[in-house]
């Protein structure tokens, strides 16, 4: 895999909130439900989901900048050293013959690599008294897991089957939506430092009537004519179960009536609202009906608004 942070397009000064803004972005855009015929997208979608499993890891961002794991969260340094080390002066008057008289600091250099003083002795790379990067874990797993609309809405609780066949029980996050990711702790692949973790993506299915807003959800109802002018109690869906609703006498189409707290659960606290709004649904070819329009007129100029 490429460098990370190219991978995410962000620099490696990049914040936390950058670098997770460019994850969700990117995400979005190379989902692989949305390139259903681009098989090269979900590769993409694979790597910066990689880059932003490492980056977004305070310990392997580190370990990363510093050079002790490569992209993949393998350990770098492909040498070891071992030995009676360096005891000697540092400059050339021992233990390192071949190098002469040369002034260069080899505690510098080392210090750059490792990350510790040289110049001692009985460290672990040898005499160089450096540190060493400690064990990597294994590489993390991930995983996919598509949540319907009410579910992702009401944070019901999903269960996922694990690489090994297990399945655990997850909670939903407040606020979730496409792109959200859960890290499960140690169930990734083993590795001399421990497991690593699972990293599960989330993609929230569309509704075939709510639409998402924000925290709220819109909803088109149909009403009849009676309804709408005469006014009426009626059964409305929400994510939590039917409610009932007044809709006013003489409501006309578009009217937008509010359900406090029918929404999604939201990462603040609380929930968003249901957005109902009512949509006159008229009979087609029903003789009662023109009739009583045919002995009705409404007057008003009703388009006066529109320049018309």
């Amino acid at each position: 895999m490429a460098d990370p942070y190219s991978t995410l397009g962000v620099a490696k000064s990049a914040s936390e909130a950058e670098i997770k803004s460019a994850y969700r972005k990117l995400a979005k855009e190379l989902h692989p439900d949305k390139n259903k015929d681009n098989p090269k997208a979900s590769e993409k979608f694979s790597d910066v989901t990689k880059a932003y499993d490492l980056l977004s890891d305070k310990t392997k961002r580190g370990q990363f900048d510093r050079g002790e794991i490569d992209a993949e969260g393998n350990p770098a340094m492909p040498f070891g050293y071992g030995g009676g080390g360096f005891r000697g002066d540092p400059r050339g008057q021992g233990g390192f013959g071949g190098f002469g008289n040369e002034s260069s600091d080899f505690g510098d250099i080392f210090e750059g690599l490792f990350g510790g003083r040289g110049g001692g002795g009985g460290g672990p790379f040898g005499g160089f008294g450096g540190r060493s990067a400690p064990p990597a874990k294994g590489a993390n797993v991930a995983y996919r897991l598509a949540v319907s609309f009410v579910d992702a809405a009401t944070q019901a609780p999903q269960r996922i089957t694990l690489a090994d066949g297990g399945t655990i029980d997850l909670k939903l996050p407040a606020g979730v939506e496409t792109g959200t990711q859960m890290r499960l702790a140690g169930k990734g692949q083993p590795g001399p430092g421990g497991h690593g973790d699972g990293i599960v993506t989330i993609s929230v299915k569309d509704h075939p009537f709510y639409v998402r807003e924000g925290a709220n959800i819109r909803l088109d109802l149909p009403v009849t004519l009676n309804e709408a002018v005469q006014g009426a109690k009626i059964k409305v869906p929400t994510v939590d179960g039917p409610v009932m609703l007044s809709i006013p006498a003489g409501s006309t189409s578009g009217k937008v009536m509010r359900l406090k707290g029918r929404g999604f659960t939201q990462k603040g606290g609380g929930r968003g609202d249901q957005l109902v709004r009512l949509m006159v649904d008229l009979p087609a070819g029903d003789a009662g009906l023109e009739k009583l329009v045919g002995e009705w007129n409404d007057s008003r100029a009703v388009r006066a608004d529109l320049g018309v």
